[in-house]
């Protein structure tokens, strides 16, 4: 067995293992890098975020779902088509995308090792492959990320039952489809399906969909997806899932049955840590396999560090990729990035999209906050009006006292890119008067924030 000498050994090349080994390496440490997969990039470029989100730009334009209230034009789907031809782009954009990764290990002289790590001791990962391999490093950083969460009692061998990871790979559109979990993934891939003329039926067992957002825009987004066609069994629990005549059965608690050509089950995640070799060194994954970490991602095993999805929440790529880099940091002692921010933004791709950061109404009444909001409609928007999207808005929360920005929240088109303007503004303390002086450009929905500061304003004025 050939043993090999490194600073750091890095598990999983997704996000927070590139940007983590690419962090040391910046700093002339030597640095090897294990993956399972020959291509980089983990389950965010090859089975998650780049190929749904690829299906859900298929399904917005090829469905006509853009084109909806501009007069004059019809777009609908082709009959005959097929999921493999809705995600042609797919394959070109994961290696498109693992090559810039690959360059960027190769630039920071990473050394990459293809085959499955298994942790021997606090020091040292041996690669499982068809010639095994031993590296010895001063520091082991896990990051293998995550994978769906697969119940026991739910039969995954079944060709109708699918986790997030197996959706991509049905062949055709199905005409009804049923998902069970209405988190981020399962609310992102019903609008995507239901787009693409799918009868959707989304189950949860809360009585609304995304408690962590704004109030406001989960009533909006539930009533666009109502009205795109997604049937919504809330406060329900599937107590039997089984395959039926024509595909899935599924009995729920108040005694009804659904049944639909295919089902997608999305209700969770575990952290990918089994092989692994956790506990033979002194840690334990909790139940759903999330290492635990301190401040700086360290764990119990003063050698080891952890970071990305592998730890749980907020189990975000933009997140992950940060963790990576402030582990390393800490871990060898570089003055250079010793936290990952507070002000963390979510970006949420259904449709229509979400974006947020900061402070809710709710969170500011939580700890007594004095607060005014400010909204403007994409309506009342030129840029908005020439799009056709008359449903998005632009909200602002902003402390009364101070009179600064304290929080964004946006639904419609591109709200996953206008929410970073709200963001800069929170992060700098601006005050929303900001807003008013700046000049944007016309039309264009970034406006909304100019027009949404001027509501803001006026409810100053009434405190």
């Amino acid at each position: 067995m050939v043993n090999q000498e490194f600073d750091l050994i890095v598990i999983g090349a997704g996000p927070a293992g590139e940007k983590g080994a690419a962090q040391a390496a910046y700093f002339e440490k030597r640095v090897a890098i294990i993956d399972a997969r020959v291509q980089p990039g983990g389950a965010a470029v090859h089975t998650g975020t780049l190929p749904s989100k690829t299906l859900r730009e298929a399904a917005l334009y090829l469905s006509g779902h853009r084109a909806r209230e501009l007069y004059g034009i019809s777009a609908r789907l082709d009959a005959d088509a097929t999921l493999t031809r809705l995600l042609d782009r797919k394959d070109a954009i994961i290696a498109a995308e693992s090559a810039t990764i690959s360059q960027n290990l190769e630039r920071h002289g990473i050394e990459r090792f293809t085959g499955r790590g298994r942790i021997v001791d606090a020091h040292c990962v041996e690669v499982q492959a068809a010639s095994a391999v031993r590296l010895r490093a001063e520091h082991i950083l896990i990051a293998t990320g995550s994978c769906p969460y697969r119940p026991d009692d739910i039969d995954f061998e079944d060709d109708c039952i699918h986790d997030s990871d197996e959706i991509l790979q049905l062949r055709e559109i199905p005409k009804t489809l049923i998902v069970l979990g209405a988190g981020v993934i399962g609310c992102e891939y019903a609008c995507m399906f239901a787009a693409l003329g799918c009868s959707v039926t989304l189950v949860d067992t809360r009585a609304q969909i995304l408690p962590f957002l704004d109030t406001e825009l989960v009533e909006r987004l539930t009533q666009t997806m109502q009205r795109n066609g997604i049937r919504f069994l809330a406060q329900q629990r599937w107590t039997r899932v089984a395959h039926g005549s024509g595909g899935v059965q599924v009995d729920l608690s108040d005694g009804t049955t659904i049944c639909a050509e295919q089902l997608l089950f999305a209700a969770g995640r575990m952290g990918a840590t089994t092989g692994l070799g956790l506990q033979q060194i002194g840690i334990a994954p909790d139940k759903r396999g999330y290492v635990s970490v301190d401040e700086c991602y360290r764990t119990p095993v003063p050698s080891v560090w952890a970071a990305g999805d592998v730890i749980g929440f907020p189990a975000l790529a933009s997140v992950s990729m940060e963790q990576g880099r402030v582990a390393m940091c800490h871990a060898f002692g570089f003055e250079y990035k010793r936290s990952v921010a507070e002000l963390l933004p979510y970006g949420i791709y259904t449709i229509p999209e979400v974006s947020a950061v900061g402070a809710t109404e709710q969170s500011c009444q939580e700890r007594g906050i004095r607060y005014v909001t400010g909204k403007a409609h994409y309506s009342d928007n030129a840029r908005g009006k020439i799009t056709g999207d008359t449903e998005g808005f632009t909200k602002l929360v902003v402390n009364a006292d101070s009179r600064k920005l304290i929080g964004v929240h946006l639904i419609g088109e591109s709200a996953t890119e206008l929410v970073h303007i709200g963001q800069t503004a929170v992060q700098l303390g601006a005050p929303v008067d900001a807003f008013i002086e700046m000049v944007f450009n016309y039309p264009s929905l970034a406006e909304s924030y100019k027009y949404a500061a001027y509501a803001c304003l006026h409810a100053l004025a009434q405190k």
